[in-house]
């Protein structure tokens, strides 16, 4: 086999087993100090969608206020469930509740201040969004936001419920 033809086998399969991979375990803490082991995250068997955003981020937010004008519409039509993922350093931590609070952001807000998941997930950049099946497999990862991204993440989740 030659060198190119195993590095291109070998991409493909860290690729494949990337997207299919469960949520490594990590423990977190919500907005209000509770802690949730990253590994436990469902939605009853449906999908769910995380997204990876800091405060200081412009796309992060125009991401998440984009979901939240449809959020009611996808929570109704599909049951998936948004779980936002702050990677504020602890210095900032404090400025995450009020950011949400203002925005009227209805989902669930973990704090990652140390980036732990963020690493273990092998992310780089936000606004980073992964999509998590009903049996808590990571089956969608897309990076980066411009504005109408928001529609491609309802068609996987319906795409996801037909199968």
């Amino acid at each position: 086999m030659s060198t190119r033809r195993f590095f291109l086998t070998a991409l493909c399969t860290m690729l494949f087993v990337g997207a299919n991979a469960q949520l490594p375990k990590v423990s977190l803490k919500d907005i209000n100090g509770k802690s949730v082991v990253t590994d436990t995250l469902s939605n009853n068997g449906k999908p769910f969608i995380i997204d990876f955003f800091a405060t200081w981020c412009k796309p992060c937010n125009r991401e998440l206020d984009a979901i939240s004008e449809v959020y009611d519409d996808w929570q109704e039509e599909t049951g998936v469930k948004i779980i936002a993922i702050s990677i504020d350093q602890a210095q900032n931590i404090n400025k995450v509740k009020p950011l949400v609070d203002n925005h009227g952001w209805e989902y669930e807000v973990l704090l990652d201040p140390n980036s732990e998941l963020k690493k273990a997930l092998g992310i780089q950049t936000i606004p980073y969004v992964l999509i998590v099946d009903g049996k808590g497999k990571i089956v969608y990862r897309h990076n980066g936001y411009t504005d109408g991204a928001e529609a491609e993440l309802i068609e996987k989740v319906r795409e996801l419920l037909k199968e």
